[in-house]
């Protein structure tokens, strides 16, 4: 399957095609696939059928989304389905009603087929739960990514052409990046936000995970209310703007991959072919982790405890789960997340970008392939941490900025056959201008839609 959301919803709009007949097909895809995949955790066969039905009544000539299958994370309500968030301590009644980021999905004319999966609490950066492991359809004895994993593999192999997902510590990014799809992050309020929790202290944004630049600035558009995020996506005569590259490690230890470097290099190339202004310059990166790990773990004691005030059960939570949670009260107790801690790494990340005089950073998106497929959820808290945090060390600072940022797919990993990708950035509000640097990179190098085996 190569047609886009773009497609599907002009052909829809003009009535070419009907949205049942646009929804049968992502049906048959879903239950001929996902087998093997694991991608969804519910498909709303039934419910998408009839909401299919219910579109046609409608008029669709000025619906963006007229008719597109959409597939929604696991995390955000969606009328009438449990929302379990990959954990068997969540509740299993039905939401009530959507989130308001479904609500204008479907008010565009979008269906949702299915629920997506996700790690426990979407804290990881696998997707897998006992006894049910999502895989990448690249390779699928190595993983997806997480936590927007399910999204991410749903759309790679070609059941639904966009993905909502949303992005704490890279949760957009990392997947996109594993699976060779195009993920963008929006800044802090371009999208109404998670509605539980304290959204991980306000580092957690929701965006969209698709095969085009164009499908995901539709998407995200629709997400935003927001039609001159669509049109950046399709901007490829965007004039030139500033690019500093950073190649430096984010941690003490450790080391990019040669061939995720590669992809780097490689991306710097295609930026001054459409030519923009390349220089290159190390980030000063954060030297004390404190500050995001803070918000990681009391995000998501703040997320838990909301689940067990709803009438969850959090014995119930998975032993890696209920480490991270309990060091999260301990920290939300005790105050030790404060504001001043991102306000300062905020100024010395605007002061790099002041001084090399760019508009974007970029850096790897990875620092190796995806780890493997497995059931990380029998594993304890401390081998967790060290996977996730080893392999996807560049996402965090973006989310301690509150700054958006997107995953451009750059080539494919000799060793592991999985896609790689590089990691841009920018200052709020620049969402559009990352958008249409993306139509131009994607129009300089165009990538693979979907996995191989499902083209």
């Amino acid at each position: 399957m190569t047609e886009t959301a773009v497609e599907i919803a002009a052909d829809v709009a003009a009535g070419r095609r009907t949205p049942r007949d646009v929804v049968d097909a992502a049906l048959a895809r879903i239950a001929e696939r996902d087998g093997s995949i694991n991608a969804f955790v519910r498909v709303r066969d039934d419910a998408a059928r009839a909401e299919a039905d219910a579109l046609a009544g409608r008029d669709l000539s000025g619906l963006p989304l007229a008719g597109v299958p959409i597939a929604i994370k696991d995390n955000v309500p969606v009328a009438g389905e449990p929302q379990r968030i990959g954990s068997r301590a969540t509740s299993d009644r039905p939401s009530a009603e959507d989130h308001a980021m479904v609500a204008r999905l479907r008010a565009a004319g979008a269906v949702v087929v299915g629920l997506t999966a996700v790690p426990e609490l979407c804290l990881w950066g696998a997707t897998d739960v006992p006894g049910r492991v999502t895989r990448n359809p690249w390779n699928p004895s190595l993983t997806p990514g997480g936590s927007s994993g399910g999204a991410a593999a749903a759309v790679a192999s070609g059941q639904v052409v966009v993905a909502h997902g949303n992005d704490g510590l890279g949760s957009i990014r990392i997947p996109s990046a594993d699976c060779g799809l195009f993920g963008i992050k929006p800044g802090s309020g371009v999208v109404p936000p998670q509605t539980t929790g304290n959204g991980w202290y306000g580092m957690s944004e929701n965006g969209p995970l698709a095969t085009t630049v164009a499908d995901a600035a539709l998407t995200l558009g629709v997400m935003a209310d927001r039609p001159d995020l669509t049109a950046a996506g399709r901007d490829t005569d965007h004039a030139p703007v500033g690019v500093v590259v950073a190649e430096n490690f984010p941690l003490a230890v450790g080391s990019t991959d040669p061939h995720w470097a590669g992809a780097l290099s490689e991306a710097s190339r295609v930026l001054t072919e459409i030519g923009h202004r390349v220089t290159a310059s190390p980030l000063p990166y954060p030297t004390n982790p404190a500050p995001l790990l803070l918000r990681w773990v009391g995000g998501a004691a703040a997320d838990a405890d909301e689940i067990g005030s709803q009438g969850g059960d959090l014995a119930r939570l998975q032993r890696r789960s209920k480490v991270h949670t309990a060091i999260g009260r301990v920290v939300n107790r005790r105050g030790l997340v404060r504001d001043e801690q991102r306000t300062a790494i905020v100024a010395r990340v605007e002061d790099y970008l002041d001084r090399a005089g760019s508009d974007l950073i970029m850096t790897p998106m990875l620092a190796r392939p995806p780890i493997r497929a497995q059931e990380w959820n029998r594993r304890g808290w401390l081998p967790n941490m060290y996977a996730n945090i080893g392999y996807a060390p560049f996402a965090g600072l973006v989310n301690l900025l509150h700054w958006p940022a997107m995953s451009v797919p750059m080539g494919v990993h000799p060793a592991s056959g999985t896609p790689m990708a590089v990691h841009l950035f920018g200052r709020p509000g620049s969402e559009t201008t990352l958008l249409a640097v993306a139509a131009q990179m994607e129009q300089a190098r165009p990538w693979a839609r979907v996995a191989p085996a499902y083209a």
